[in-house]
């Protein structure tokens, strides 16, 4: 990488501008904050954009911060010593980030063409699935996701439940669909320790056009 100075002559970049990266900023939510209600009131939504969502990018930008310099020193004790707030951060951004997008006020219903297809066949029924699904949302334990996968390998959809906010692809080699946030600060003001309610509730709002681009776009 070089820069031209006004004599002409070319600098070559210092090192550390070879490592500088783009921040991460809280992406805007596709809708308005009470779009999804009566399923998942306006203050839930604010808290958990706003707030919770936002926590996670301005960690993980610390975090990176912190990573770029231990990189930069070679210290391997501070990199290690990183990781955990990196997964967690991260996790959290990353996850966020498609669960906004799989929702939408005119969700609900079932998906079409080839994702209902698909889901079919590797679940027998759309019903079966969303059982399977709600029940393995519900039985996590403490806080985490829900998901709808794709493993690319096998190419099938597989449904799988990740603890805290481990991202799906990250720790399981699935490319994820669907999300479901099960994190209290998810459904707690509105149906309070009542889980099963909040993800009763949510069908209603699963964008099925997002989930099925995603499906698309897995599989090429």
């Amino acid at each position: 990488l070089f820069f031209s100075s006004r004599s002409g002559a070319k600098l070559t970049a210092p090192l550390g501008c070879l490592v500088s990266r783009q921040k991460h900023t809280l992406p805007d939510l596709p809708y308005d904050y009470g779009a999804l209600e009566p399923h998942i009131n306006a203050e839930i939504m604010q808290l958990h954009h706003s707030k919770h969502h936002a926590t996670y990018v301005n960690n993980l930008n610390v975090a990176e911060e912190k990573y770029q310099e231990a990189l930069a020193k070679g210290d391997v004790t501070a990199q290690v010593s990183l990781q955990p707030a990196l997964k967690f951060n991260g996790g959290g951004h990353i996850n966020h980030t498609i669960f906004w997008t799989n929702l939408s006020p005119n969700g609900g219903g079932e998906p079409k063409g080839e994702l209902m297809e698909a889901i079919k066949r590797d679940f027998g029924s759309f019903a079966n699935f969303k059982e399977k699904l709600t029940a393995v949302s519900v039985g996590v334990q403490g806080s985490g996701w829900g998901w709808l996968g794709y493993n690319k390998e096998q190419g099938r959809l597989q449904i799988a439940a990740c603890a805290n906010q481990d991202p799906l692809q990250g720790t399981t080699g699935l490319i994820p669909l669907l999300g479901i946030d099960v994190w209290e600060h998810a459904y707690y003001l509105q149906y309070k320790n009542v889980r099963p309610d909040y993800l009763k509730a949510i069908w209603n709002v699963i964008s099925w056009e997002n989930v099925s681009s995603r499906y698309s776009t897995s599989k090429k």
